[in-house]
């Protein structure tokens, strides 16, 4: 039996509002979406869009009688659209594009995601762009309210014609076929389990019967990268603020300076946004620090080594890099994406807006992000560990090095991600295998570009935690060695209380593993930069 994996913790806290989402013909937000996909957020569809709807199909239905052939409607799809449908076998063919479509394989892919890709895919129903009954939007919002969660597999889309595995899939649902999770996490659909369609009469539920041209406005869309894209532009922004603060923490630690994030020396003399907004917060978190101020004067270290002077222009890149995936990811989530599309006017047009390039590249570019901050937070960890490098710190923040081994292993798993997350940083989105015998002979990849970006984000959430838990170990250890006269500011001061709730302090060697854990559920949380704010007020 396969069980449908619970959300993994590339969630970050956010606002579970709006509770109750209002579908029209445009207008939703990446918030809606987020509010949706993860915190089960009540979806309702406006009487305009129904109404916008239901004229559009009016049309889709005359076009159906009409003796000119038109793709998708009285015709089969892709390569084979050349065959015109006779009417007795246009229900077939609905059925047939559905169920042969829904070919994945491998692992089922989280809740989150595919409440996503419904969620999406519904919103773009209601557009009025895609010719579908009224019947047939409300029946996936009502699975979508239902919590019942259509089982979708890991491999199958290529991100062109947009993401027809996961999509087919999640229509099979609808027909009251494929396999779905219900809201109990009882799995229906698997060889001699329960059928969909019983889940779906437990809630009310009537399995629709496609009509022309609904089959293939069900699937034809990018739904699912975008959704992936839209979590992960959320889980970065919380990521991107708590890296600015662990990073404050190792320049802490480690005896730096925080002269070099002044802002005289960011927006006036290289203006990129993101590199301002991260040094501000490094200076905030560093502010009213006695371990700061102690070595400002006759400190004889010329420069600080490049993973800390330089943290705020490799975080601030990566916010302008997340900023620009967030404008893309907007203009997608206003698009309408179908093939046929109906136009305003009644044509009904073939076009290419479900290639998934633009969402593809991006999904990329976050994932050469991802790997980069990875990497420099590995490194400012390493140099806490170094007895060399760290300036008065025991080896490996031992309690007694040689016999401790202290967080000497937490590196190494750190490192383990960090190179797990260069080899997620190899584009996806350069490849393309040609599919539907040469029909479809460039693909977007844009699927693949998002699966790996996730697995990307959750590695850096917890290189992230490691780098905490060594920065406040050091921190701890500073004040120690000092009899308390070194002691950490009121920022640092703020998320060393916040872990230690969690995380013991220093001290002789102890299973390590839950620890690590528990502070990769703190970052996770959004309780570290909580505690930041408490201390110097809102962060960027």
């Amino acid at each position: 039996m396969t069980i449908l994996p619970t959300n993994s913790r590339t969630s970050q806290v956010s606002t579970h509002e709006p509770l109750t989402v209002t579908l029209g013909s445009s207008g939703v937000t990446p918030e809606d979406v987020v509010a949706v996909a993860r915190h089960g957020a009540h979806v309702m569809i406006s009487r305009e869009a129904l109404d916008a709807v239901a004229k559009v199909r009016a049309h889709i239905d005359n076009l159906a009688h009409s003796e000119t052939p038109a793709y998708g409607i009285s015709t089969g799809f892709g390569a084979l659209a050349n065959r015109h449908i006779p009417n007795e076998l246009r229900t077939q063919l609905q059925k047939s594009l559905i169920r042969s479509h829904a070919a994945g394989m491998g692992p089922a892919v989280e809740r989150e995601v595919v409440r996503g890709i419904m969620f999406l895919r519904a919103k773009t129903l209601a557009s009025g762009r895609t010719g579908v009954r009224p019947v047939v939007l409300q029946t996936m919002v009502d699975v979508l309210n239902a919590g019942i969660t259509p089982v979708v597999r890991e491999f199958g889309s290529l991100g062109c014609s947009g993401d027809l595995a996961p999509l087919s899939h999640c229509a099979l649902v609808l027909m009251g076929e494929g396999e779905a999770m219900g809201p109990d996490g009882e799995l229906y659909g698997t060889k001699g389990g329960r059928p969909v369609a019983e889940l779906l009469a437990a809630h009310g539920i009537e399995p629709v019967t496609l009509a022309e041209k609904e089959g293939l406005a069900l699937v034809n869309g990018t739904e699912g990268m975008l959704g992936m894209l839209l979590m992960a532009i959320a889980d970065l922004r919380q990521l991107l603020t708590t890296a600015d603060i662990t990073a404050a923490l190792s320049v802490e630690a480690l005896l730096g300076t925080d002269q070099v994030f002044l802002p005289e020396l960011h927006a006036a003399l290289r203006p990129h946004p993101g590199q301002a907004a991260a040094a501000d917060n490094m200076l905030r978190v560093l502010s009213d620090s006695p371990i700061v101020a102690s070595h400002r004067i006759n400190d004889t270290k010329v420069q600080d080594a490049y993973s800390l002077r330089c943290a705020p222009q490799v975080a601030g890149a990566a916010r302008d890099t997340v900023d620009h995936a967030a404008l893309v990811a907007s203009r997608e989530l206003a698009a309408a994406i179908d093939n046929p599309v109906v136009l305003p006017d009644g044509r009904v047009s073939s076009n290419g807006n479900f290639h998934g390039a633009p969402v593809a590249y991006v999904l990329d570019f976050l994932a050469i992000v991802v790997a980069d901050l990875s990497s420099i937070a590995e490194r400012r960890t390493d140099r806490m560990l170094d007895p060399a490098r760290s300036h008065g710190l025991p080896a490996f923040l031992a309690a007694d090095p040689g016999v401790d081994s202290g967080l000497m292993i937490a590196q190494y798993t750190q490192a383990g991600l960090v190179s797990d997350n260069k080899r997620l940083a190899v584009p996806a989105s350069v490849d393309s295998i040609p599919s539907s015998a040469m029909q479809e002979d460039h693909v977007s990849m844009g699927w693949h570009a998002a699966r790996k970006l996730r697995r990307a984000v959750e590695n850096l959430r917890r290189v992230l935690a490691i780098e905490l838990v060594t920065s406040t170990r050091a921190l701890d250890i500073r004040s120690q060695l000092s009899g308390g006269q070194l002691s950490p500011g009121p920022a640092a001061a703020a998320v060393i209380a916040a872990v230690r709730d969690v995380v013991d302090g220093p001290g002789t060697d102890r299973f390590l593993s839950p620890e690590l854990e528990a502070a990769d559920h703190l970052v996770a949380s959004g309780k570290i930069r909580a505690a930041a704010e408490s201390a110097v007020g809102n962060l960027a």
